[in-house]
């Protein structure tokens, strides 16, 4: 196809517009999908609440300290690992000619602009950034979830508060943060379809497809969904 402006082509264009639509669409069908609770993230938030319920049961609370904090350490490692792709996306901008030079002596010809090359690059260190702000705040709103953790009174308490319905502040506000990180990982999944971008713009539609289908899959007919509709198993089976 002919080039258009910076080298860009069509299929450039086409691709890059079919990127965004099925991300942003993945996203509006995920908001969408709440009120079904046909999902696995939905199914999940779910549990959330009933586990917030169960907590304000009892007076220890230890087991649920520990599974908070182990949610918010896997998104601080998350946050931590968004910040290095910022930095190899920037470093691989800094490197364009040697890059430049490296693709054009492939047999296989990946032949293209540094204008080109800048702005897919660029567009590669956006996509990182965007997920370190939402791993950040998931980070964040996990550590109030441990705060209205805190406060939900015990059994037995007489400072007047519902201890029902302060659980019920503490899951919603689990809910909103592990949305937020929901959020981080798609962004990470789309990193690699974007990718596929660098070799042309054939590959990138069909990196986007595989990864749609993927996540797709995983939320909506994966063997986690199953397990999750499945009855306990009676005693001693």
């Amino acid at each position: 196809m002919e080039a258009l402006v910076g080298g860009f082509t069509l299929l450039d264009s086409l691709a890059l517009a079919f990127f965004l639509l099925c991300w942003f669409g993945y996203e509006l069908v995920m908001g969408r999908a709440a009120s079904r609770r046909h999902n696995l993230n939905e199914t999940i938030n779910a549990e959330r609440h009933h586990w917030m319920q169960e907590m304000a049961l009892v007076d220890n609370r230890i087991m649920d300290a520990g599974l908070q904090s182990s949610l918010q350490n896997g998104t601080a490692f998350f946050a931590s690992t968004s910040l290095l792709s910022v930095g190899g996306s920037l470093a691989l901008l800094r490197a364009t000619d040697d890059v430049l030079t490296f693709l054009a002596e492939m047999p296989f010809g990946l032949a293209t602009s540094r204008i080109a090359w800048d702005i897919k690059g660029s567009g590669l260190v956006i996509i990182f950034i965007y997920a370190f702000f939402k791993f950040s705040w998931a980070y964040r709103l996990f550590n109030y979830t441990a705060v209205l953790i805190g406060s939900v009174p015990r059994p037995g308490s007489n400072r007047g508060r519902n201890p029902q319905e302060a659980a019920n502040r503490a899951a919603s506000m689990s809910v909103v943060a592990a949305r937020h990180f929901n959020c981080g990982q798609r962004a990470f999944f789309f990193a690699l379809a974007y990718l596929g971008w660098f070799v042309s713009g054939y590959v990138l539609i069909a990196s986007t497809a595989a990864v749609l289908f993927v996540m797709w899959h995983r939320e909506f007919a994966s063997d986690a969904l199953a397990a999750l509709a499945k009855s306990p198993a009676p005693p001693g089976t």
